[in-house]
């Protein structure tokens, strides 16, 4: 971070420093690992990623041998100590008939190899897809918190309590009503059904001369 100006004119003080003169800045290394390589661009002042340009595209077979598509950038980044680069899908991907497989790639600022993505077709025709020379992914670097890991015998309790998926709008009382009706559920399900008695053979219908 960088602070210039202090008690400049206009806006609120804080420490000393008028708020209108904080800047945040931070020194992004990025290194080209090919000629061919395309600095990323920032599509306008205030967009928070910035987009990689593919600068080529190779295949990879997943473990059920399903094509995958390899964009490379040929570019390596040293994400600063302390944060984190998001590899997120560009809004344009909405476009193509394509996914990113992780849904989100993490950078983490100790990684120096190439910032590639692997994208996977989302029809059995042929693809919409980011050519070569396209913008087709953005970085995003956020700060990255420093925590130590505990094991605790009890969490803090909250209004929110154990409820997950669809639970916002209910009670705990009501998740725990739906809790116990699936867990009956469950168990009702686990419980040996025997098997239905066969039907009876029907006879076969006669068919008339006049109906053959």
């Amino acid at each position: 971070m960088m602070l210039e100006e202090p008690r400049g004119s206009g806006g609120s003080t804080y420490m000393g420093y008028n708020n209108k003169h904080i800047i945040n800045t931070m020194e992004l290394k990025f290194k080209r690992l090919k000629d061919s390589a395309v600095l990323p661009i920032r599509g306008t002042k205030g967009a928070a990623g910035i987009d990689l340009t593919c600068t080529n595209i190779t295949t990879t077979l997943n473990e059920a041998n399903q094509l995958m598509l390899v964009y490379h950038t040929d570019l390596a980044v040293e994400i600063p100590k302390g944060y984190v680069g998001l590899l997120v899908p560009r809004s344009s991907i909405w476009k193509k008939s394509l996914m990113l497989t992780d849904s989100l790639g993490i950078i983490d600022d100790d990684f120096r190899g190439e910032i590639v993505a692997i994208m996977k077709a989302t029809t059995d025709t042929v693809p919409a897809i980011y050519k070569q020379g396209e913008r087709f992914c953005q970085l995003v670097i956020l700060e990255k918190p420093e925590y130590t890991i505990v094991e605790a015998e009890e969490l803090s309790e909250t209004e929110r309590g154990e409820g997950g998926f669809g639970s916002t709008g209910m009670t705990n009382e009501d998740i725990k009503k739906v809790s116990a009706a699936t867990g009956s559920e469950e168990q009702t399900s686990e419980q040996p059904q025997t098997a239905p008695e066969p039907a009876a053979a029907e006879e076969p219908a006669e068919v008339s001369e006049g109906q053959a």
